[in-house]
This record gives C-alpha cells, sequence and structure tokens, in this order.
C-alpha cells in the first residue's frame, strides 16, 4: 500500500517526510542554513518582502528554511494550522501567554504547573496588569468560579509536573469557550503522540522541544502550535519584535529528533509502565503514580483523551527528604538531572530544585511532598533499570 499524499499517512511516515523542501542540490537529509539575513534580487523585491508582497526570507530571526522545516513538521504531527518555533520551552509559554495578553486582562491557570510557568502568570503577567486566579486542575467547577469579565486566557498542563495530575482538557476547554477565552496546554509530558490538545478544543499547545522532541540532551527548543490565525494575530509579532527566536542550528537536531519520536517514546512509554508494575507495591514506595496504571485517580479521563501512558513516573519514597535523598544518590545507572525526556534515564527531586521557590503549602497543594521523586525513564533495558532502582531503595 503507498500513500497517495503526506496528509493520509501515519505518524511515522510523515515524522520522516514532512518538512522536506529540498535545494537544487537534492540532499537526503534535510539542509542546514546558518545564516543570519539573506539578499535581494532589488530594492523592489526587499520592500515587498517586508510589506508579505513577497514570499522568501529576510532575517532569521523572523524565519529560516531549516526553521521552517521543523515547524511544518512538527505542525503535521500536531494537526495544527501553523507552528512558531522558539529559543526555549519557556520561550514558548511566554509568548503564548504575553502575546494574548493586555493590562487589565484575566488568565485562570491550573495551581499544578510547573515552577516557571506559574512564575509566568504568578509574578510576571501581574507586573504589566494582567490578573491571575490559580485553581485545583481537575474541578471543572473551580474553573467556572474563576471566571471573570476580564478572562481572557487559561493554561493548563497536563499530566502535570511532577506529580502526574490529569485535566479534562475538553471540559476545561468548553469552559474557556464559554467566557470568551482561550485555552492553552502544556503538552510535554503526553508527547504530540499521546494526546491531542487542539482536536480536545484548546487553542493552543505549547512544547519544551527540548525534551521528548530533541531526546538526547543535545540542545534547547519551544514551539508555540494553533491556527494561523491565532499565531500570526497573538505570537508571531510578540516573538518577532522581542527576539527569543531558535537556532537554525538547534532547529535542524530538533528536525532529526522527530524523525525517530514515535521508536523512542513508545519504547520509554513501555519500559516506564514495567517499572511502574514492577515497584507499585514495593515496601519503600509510599506512593506511586502513573497515568497508564489502571489505580491513577483519574484513570477513566486519561482512557479518554490519551492514547498512551507516559515516560515519566512520580514516586514518593518514605522518610522525607532523607530517604528520597539516599535513593538518588544510590542509584549507579539512573543519573540526577533536572532533566526529563531524554534517551538516559533522569531522577530530579522537585521540592529542592524545579519546585524548591515555592513554600512547604504551595508544594502540598500541588501534590509535591519532600519524599517525591521524579522519574524520566530512558532507552535502557527495563531490567537493568529495575535492577538499579531496587538496590537503591534498598537503602532507604
Amino acid at each position: 500500500m503507498t500513500c497517495p499524499d503526506l496528509s493520509s499517512c501515519r505518524p511515522e511516515t510523515r515524522l520522516v517526510h514532512e518538512g522536506q523542501n529540498r535545494t537544487p542540490y537534492g540532499e537526503t537529509s534535510e539542509a542546514l542554513f546558518l545564516t543570519q539575513g539573506f539578499v535581494y534580487e532589488s530594492a523592489e523585491s526587499a520592500e515587498r518582502r517586508f510589506l508579505n508582497e513577497e514570499q522568501g526570507y529576510s532575517y532569521t530571526r523572523y524565519s529560516n528554511p531549516t526553521v521552517a522545516a521543523f515547524e511544518e513538521r512538527i505542525a503535521a504531527l500536531e494537526g495544527a494550522e501553523m507552528a512558531q518555533a522558539t529559543a526555549t520551552g519557556m520561550a514558548a509559554v511566554t509568548a503564548a501567554m504575553m502575546g494574548q495578553v493586555r493590562a487589565g486582562d484575566h488568565v485562570v491557570a491550573a495551581r499544578a504547573l510547573f515552577g516557571s510557568c506559574r512564575w509566568i502568570v504568578e509574578d510576571l503577567l501581574p507586573r504589566f496588569g494582567v490578573g491571575c486566579t490559580l485553581v485545583d486542575g481537575p474541578d471543572l467547577d473551580a474553573w467556572r468560579r474563576a471566571v471573570r469579565p476580564a478572562t481572557t486566557a487559561f493554561l493548563l498542563e497536563t499530566p502535570s509536573n511532577p506529580s502526574l495530575e490529569i485535566i479534562d482538557i475538553a471540559g476545561v476547554a468548553a469552559i474557556a469557550r464559554e467566557a470568551g477565552a482561550t485555552l492553552t496546554v502544556d503538552n510535554v509530558f503526553a508527547t504530540p503522540l499521546f494526546q491531542k490538545p487542539l482536536a480536545l478544543g484548546a487553542d493552543c499547545v505549547v512544547y519544551s522541544a527540548t525534551k521528548h522532541i530533541d531526546g538526547q540532551g543535545r540542545c534547547l527548543g519551544g514551539v508555540v502550535l494553533a491556527s494561523r490565525a491565532f499565531i500570526e494575530t497573538k505570537v508571531q509579532q510578540f516573538l518577532r519584535m522581542t527576539g527569543p527566536s531558535i537556532s537554525p542550528f538547534n532547529a535542524w537536531v530538533l528536525l532529526k529528533g522527530l524523525e525517530t519520536l514515535p521508536l523512542r517514546v513508545e519504547r520509554q512509554t513501555a519500559t516506564a509502565g514495567f517499572l511502574a508494575d514492577a515497584l507499585h507495591d514495593h515496601p519503600k514506595v509510599r506512593r506511586l503514580t502513573y497515568p497508564g496504571r489502571p489505580d491513577h485517580p483519574q484513570a477513566a479521563l486519561i482512557a479518554r483523551q490519551m492514547s498512551g501512558g507516559s515516560t515519566m513516573i512520580a514516586l514518593e519514597v518514605r522518610e522525607g527528604k532523607a530517604g528520597a535523598f539516599r535513593f538518588m544518590n544510590a542509584l549507579r545507572l539512573i543519573r540526577i538531572s533536572n532533566n526529563l525526556g531524554d534517551a538516559k534515564s533522569l531522577v530530579t527531586h522537585p521540592a529542592t530544585t524545579t519546585h524548591g521557590r515555592f513554600a512547604p503549602e504551595l508544594r502540598a497543594q500541588m501534590g509535591i511532598t519532600d519524599g517525591l521523586v521524579r522519574l524520566s525513564v530512558g532507552l535502557e533495558h527495563p531490567e537493568d533499570l529495575l535492577a538499579d532502582l531496587v538496590q537503591a531503595l534498598g537503602g532507604v
């Protein structure tokens, strides 16, 4: 069977073949355009290009052929009309939120957010006159109660970092539409393979491409995906004028990372499920949360909106911070790092790293205890990872 066109092909095929605008040399791998600027045939051509009356590139801060190839490929995977790449994942979140609001507007966000994302809505936006209300994400009534006449945007991440809390995207999207607001979803933990926020009613999706999309610890990057109208009216100008543009080299690395994304994520997810089952009843583990297990508190919702589990496991080790530190320091194969989605398995202690700036009572609201450890499962053999985890837990 052959695909009549790429739009009818499966994700694995599109991640290899989308975004293949070739030069006259007919290269197999996508070309890398390490250039700052571009030349024009005439002054009239330059004028037309800046007026968007002529197709082409003018400056890499605005656009670049390599960056455009990455954007085209990730948009095809996500099912979005348009994508805008950024220097980092946080640049993507900042652009998506700052581009939507003005002084006097109001944002509603889930309480359980990555530390930097919460800083954006809780600290940065209020400096410019934008109000914010944080809510218990899974509680749809809390979203409804938080809406004000000035509410213009909602923000959530699901599964949440690091507690793997799940939020009903379709339910929140319906509340946002009723309020005349937009919904932005940070989809990093689910990846574009296991969850489709746009299809569930979200208006915008953001990723830290540094994570699974690169997946091998090489470079930083981010991306905002939405309708063409959303990108062009709310995001594009903000990025062009403030300058958090992605390096063409990083875009090329991420472009190549997309080719192997399904292979890596599916293997990592299978291993994560194996480890979650093996460790769930371990006497040194107080609590283990994994979206692929039937005992997840929101298993029914996961079955409706996700097509796979996750590469992430949240496990609470007994004896609090002391027990968590002994466990982490005893690991021999798994490394301590605050990154995730890597080919190498990584652990971090959120209470003292990614969410360390929050007071204990705020961390408790987000489900982050002193014994909580976030495990990002890599590509190592499952039995080797299990042996390392079991021997490390023995010291708790």
